[in-house]
């Protein structure tokens, strides 16, 4: 598993463009982990699965209402990682209103959750191979700290103590 000093691992992950812009296209666009986080500072939270009750009650809206707050404590980007794909995340990030705010990124075949050793076996459940609830604080793609949630928990990986480590 990922510990505190580590470097992300470099993989790929996707995020949903809703307008063309310089070098994207609308839709799917890959996302150079390494490359992504180079010189800054990213507040990455991951989640089981998008559309989930307590990720869309608490945990997404969570980091979207302290947004600013994170800014002001140093942090470039928040980001949202879970195994789903583009799309769905896309539709996750509406609903959600995550515009700006929040970098919903999906990881479609969980090559970034099993890197990071991260992962939860969900395949009795008929889920598959989903990433386990944590948050880290990355500063050029090494993590500075990691707070990893135990099952069916929600205690250590909303933005409140991610927001208080940031600002440490």
């Amino acid at each position: 598993m990922i510990k505190v000093g580590d470097t992300l691992p470099a993989t790929t992950l996707m995020e949903y463009s809703e307008v063309e812009g310089e070098g994207c296209s609308i839709g799917p666009n890959p996302v150079s982990v390494d490359k992504a986080t180079a010189g800054k500072t990213i507040a990455l939270f991951a989640l089981p699965g998008a559309f989930t009750p307590t990720c869309s009650a608490k945990h997404v809206p969570g980091y979207v209402a302290k947004a600013a707050e994170f800014k002001v404590a140093g942090v470039d980007e928040i980001w949202c990682v879970s195994v789903n794909d583009a799309f769905v995340m896309g539709a996750w990030a509406r609903d959600q209103k995550t515009d700006g705010k929040v970098r919903m990124l999906g990881d479609g075949d969980a090559a970034f959750a099993k890197a990071t050793g991260l992962t939860l076996d969900l395949t009795g459940k008929g889920m598959g191979l989903r990433s386990n609830r944590y948050s880290m604080l990355v500063r050029d793609g090494k993590v500075v700290t990691l707070n990893v949630e135990a099952p069916g928990q929600f205690a250590v990986s909303d933005a409140d103590t991610l927001l208080s480590q940031a600002k440490a």
